[in-house]
């Protein structure tokens, strides 16, 4: 809050007003300074930004686990063995089923044989006609059971090979569910993979500004682990349709995060630029007076309230920012605590440990007459 005082010395009973001199006592909070940033009309979109790319891996057979070669946070690339399954079953159906190939291949083989034969003796008129279509058909069998046992292969091999257990993509390790030496069911999720790479956060926004809001658009993001700084992301897409109950749409903006310096799941603010954008000078709203042509800021120079009038650019409502297009300078302090102060007062930073809210300065006082207040 700001807080000032005007304290005026008694002489005989009467104020001196022109012996007086104001005070203004303010805190940290009450002071902005003028930056150059970017300003243009946006709407805020607040949420979790969490990785865009989340796998579960599951077992896709039953079996023991055992193997593991990862833990939470390691790096995985797509493909890598994370663990294995211990399934006897499946792994032995493999071989029995190329087993079957073998034999169904030799089968092949022996058909071969006999229609080639009868159709030499065919040719000698040895054989029939029926016993020559006998063979053809047994020929043809061979090779459809050599394809049946082909296709039970490749399912079987396909089981076995789903006892290892990969990395589904490039990511990191974010959970890990299961123990070396678990026995687990087809389904149970035994690893969660991120690529955060890509943060997404989703959020809503009133349906009256989602009109404004596009696939594409800018969005700056704030986020409070890492103070001071800025990052920007695009709207990846935007609901069609609002929430019956809230009048609220959901809308969705990445994060681009290569050099992984972000984690997930942090908390953030984001700024979607819906207007034209463009870097200026900018002080809180707050720290405006007046309006039109009358548009004034308290500036701090050398110590010192000063009346400054302005010419003000665009404004950023849900930012809580304006740009000041004449008057004031990158760098300069303002006043953005509410209230009006005396051109020319004397501004005073409240002390670390606290300050009286006030504080008051006056000549000094003729003998007898009682010492000022507040001192």
């Amino acid at each position: 809050m700001l807080a000032l005082a005007l304290a005026m010395a008694a002489c005989g009973g009467k104020k001196n007003a022109g012996d007086a001199a104001t005070v203004v006592v303010l805190a940290q909070a009450d002071l902005a300074t003028a930056a150059r940033e970017s300003i243009g009309e946006a709407v805020v979109v607040t949420g979790t930004l969490a990785p865009y790319k989340v796998a579960e891996v599951r077992a896709q057979v039953p079996g023991v686990l055992t193997g593991l070669r990862v833990d939470r946070g390691s790096r995985v690339s797509a493909g890598q063995l994370m663990a294995a399954l211990q399934a006897e079953g499946v792994r032995s159906q493999a071989v029995g089923a190329k087993a079957a190939v073998a034999a169904a291949q030799a089968g092949v083989a022996l058909a071969l044989r006999q229609l080639e034969s009868s159709k030499k003796l065919h040719a000698a008129g040895a054989v029939s006609d029926f016993d020559l279509q006998a063979a053809q058909a047994g020929y043809e069998s061979s090779l459809a059971q050599l394809a049946a046992a082909r296709a039970g292969e490749a399912a079987a091999g396909e089981a076995a090979r789903r006892a290892n257990v990969s990395a589904p993509f490039d990511g990191d390790v974010s959970e890990r569910k299961a123990n070396e030496g678990e026995a687990v069911n087809p389904g149970a999720v035994l690893f969660t993979v991120v690529d955060a790479r890509q943060l997404e956060l989703e959020g809503e926004i009133p349906a009256e500004d989602a009109v404004k809001v596009r696939a594409g658009m800018r969005v700056e993001f704030t986020l409070d682990a890492y103070p001071g700084r800025t990052f920007r992301g695009n709207v990846a897409r935007v609901e069609p349709t609002a929430d019956a109950s809230t009048r609220q749409v959901g809308v969705y903006v990445r994060l681009p995060n290569t050099d992984r310096a972000i984690v997930g799941g942090l908390y953030a603010t984001g700024r979607i630029l819906t207007g034209a954008s463009r870097e200026g000078v900018v002080v809180p709203i707050a720290s405006l007076r007046g309006a039109g042509q009358d548009t004034y800021v308290w500036a701090v120079r050398g110590g010192k309230a000063v009346k400054q009038q302005v010419k003000v650019g665009e404004r950023d409502e849900a930012r809580g920012a304006v740009e000041i297009l004449s008057g004031v300078t990158v760098g300069e302090t303002v006043v953005a605590a509410p209230g009006d102060l005396a051109d020319g007062a004397t501004v005073r930073m409240a002390a670390a440990g606290g300050v009286s809210p006030t504080e008051r300065t006056a000549p000094t006082a003729k003998a007898g007459s009682p010492a000022p207040a507040g001192r």
